[in-house]
This record gives C-alpha cells, sequence and structure tokens, in this order.
C-alpha cells in the first residue's frame, strides 16, 4: 500500500500548489473547498507550514462513523470516497482525529494517497511512499515538522 507522507515540510513555502492540484487532478475542480491536503501556518510566516492531510488510519474512524458507506476502509488503512453515496452528515469530519476531512459543498473532501500532488510541489516536502517507509518514518527519532503521530 502506498502513502502520502509529508515528511520535509520545512521546505515548504506554503505556495498551496499541492492542494489546488488535488483539487484539479482528483475532482476536475479548481476550487480551495475540494482539496484532500491543506497547507496551514505553523504560527506565522517565520515558523514554517504544516500539512494537514489523512493520516491512514487503520482502522478508519471517519470510515466507522459513515452510515452510507460513502467512505470504507481500504486495506491497509486510509479510505475509499464515494461521493454519490453521501448524504452530507458530517459525522466523517467529526469523527477523524487528525482533522484531515474537509466538507466542500457538504461533502468530504480527504486525502485518498494517490500521489498527484507530489509533482506539483515545487520544494519536494511530499513523497508517496510504501507502506513500511512510513512506518520508518513515524518513528519518534525520524519526527519531522508538519507530521503528526498516530494515536
Amino acid at each position: 500500500m502506498k502513502v502520502l507522507l509529508a515528511n520535509r515540510m520545512e521546505r515548504c513555502i506554503g505556495c498551496h500548489s499541492c492542494s489546488l492540484a488535488c483539487a484539479r487532478q482528483v475532482h476536475k475542480r479548481f476550487s480551495w473547498s475540494m482539496a484532500g491536503i491543506r497547507i496551514h501556518s505553523s504560527g506565522g510566516m517565520t515558523t514554517g507550514f504544516e500539512a494537514k492531510l489523512c493520516v491512514a488510519c487503520n482502522p478508519a474512524p471517519c470510515a466507522l462513523a459513515c452510515p452510507t458507506d460513502a467512505l470504507t476502509q481500504r486495506n491497509g488503512g486510509g479510505v475509499k470516497v464515494k461521493h454519490s453515496l453521501c448524504i452530507r452528515c458530517g459525522a466523517c469530519a467529526e469523527a477523524c482525529p487528525v482533522e484531515a476531512i474537509y466538507l466542500g459543498e457538504g461533502l468530504p473532501y480527504l486525502c485518498i494517497h494517490c500521489g498527484r500532488c507530489v509533482p506539483f510541489c515545487p520544494q519536494g516536502c511530499l513523497e508517496l511512499a510504501d507502506e513500511p517507509e512510513r512506518e520508518a518514518a513515524l518513528a519518534p527519532e525520524s519526527y519531522t515538522m508538519g507530521h503528526m503521530e498516530e494515536k
């Protein structure tokens, strides 16, 4: 299984190219509200940026909370999204432990770990990695700014 990692956020310049690429490449609309990855300031322009994205929980609380199976568990972690099944209740966003689900027009948008945003980052902050690499990246000794540990 592949997962998106934001391990080099110290390089981020806050251009939001990844967010816009996600919306355009994945959802075919150029809209901030349809991006599965969001970039936020860590507390000011001099403190750098953080990437808010799905951490591929397994089991995924958002999928467990979805009453219509619009979000379903992906093998190895993370979820698959079917907007056609969504009733716009917001239960998935409430259940997400890392606040990585955004409700654009009432529909859930989150990182699906497809990696389409990676080539659009001009600073090389993102990478699509295999599951064993993800586990190594999440180890406490390799913790970097902008990367959240799983709970």
